[in-house]
């Protein structure tokens, strides 16, 4: 039991010692202002469950940009209108790329994603192909139709159920007119059924996705 007492000190100096000295090493360089950051947590501690309270609560005390440390991640908030169209905009190409979580190496979706890929010959193609023939003004307008048709079907969903007295499930409805919004966009054929449970397999889907794709990379925020 001594052994084991010693040893997590040890690794708690260790951890902390690397901790202030990483910490020092990166105060000295240029960054936004910014809360305190602990060692080995950085900030972790201010973001608590309801983030965007939380950030808007420090951006009130640090301004409109603020560097906050994600364990040992250094992350910039902008939460001015102002200041975001700046790096939107006109710096877009040098804030386009993001760190990629382990989960997405997975089935190596990082390589074929816009999400994911950096900003190199493979996505300005995959970028192009949808800006021509998916997304573009002209394309949207052909079938705007189909989309001013999956509206009506919401409406008269909505509708039919207020006769028979039948409880609607607003989020599902919504979440299964946006569906068939993208897919009547990219396919011109409809993903899910109001009269099935086709909705909540997908909602289901995404959400696990989601879930599973905002893990952070552990080793990442430590070291």
């Amino acid at each position: 039991m001594d052994y084991m007492n010693i040893l997590l000190g040890l690794l708690f100096a260790y951890f902390l010692v690397h901790g202030v000295v990483i910490f020092s090493i990166r105060r000295s360089k240029r960054v936004a202002p910014g809360p305190f950051p602990l060692p080995i947590i950085g900030n972790l501690h201010l973001i608590g469950d309801k983030p965007h309270i939380s950030l808007t609560q420090l951006a009130k005390k640090h301004g409109p940009i603020m560097n906050l440390k994600l364990g040992q991640v250094n992350t910039v908030v902008i939460s001015s209108s102002v200041l975001a169209k700046q790096v939107m905009q006109k710096q877009d190409l040098s804030f386009s790329s993001r760190s990629v979580p382990d989960t997405i190496y997975a089935c190596n979706e990082s390589d074929f994603s816009v999400i994911w890929l950096p900003v190199n010959s493979q996505w300005k193609i995959l970028r192009k192909i949808m800006n021509s023939h998916i997304f573009s003004g002209h394309n949207l307008d052909v079938s705007k139709h189909l989309r001013s048709e999956k509206v009506q079907e919401l409406i008269d969903y909505c509708d039919k159920s207020g006769k028979n007295c039948e409880a609607v499930n607003i989020g599902r409805a919504a979440f299964r007119t946006s569906i068939n919004f993208l897919s009547n966009t990219i396919f011109s054929k409809d993903l899910t059924d109001p009269s099935s449970d086709s909705a909540k397999e997908i909602k289901d889907l995404v959400w696990n996705i989601m879930v599973e794709a905002g893990k952070p990379n552990l080793v990442d925020y430590l070291l």
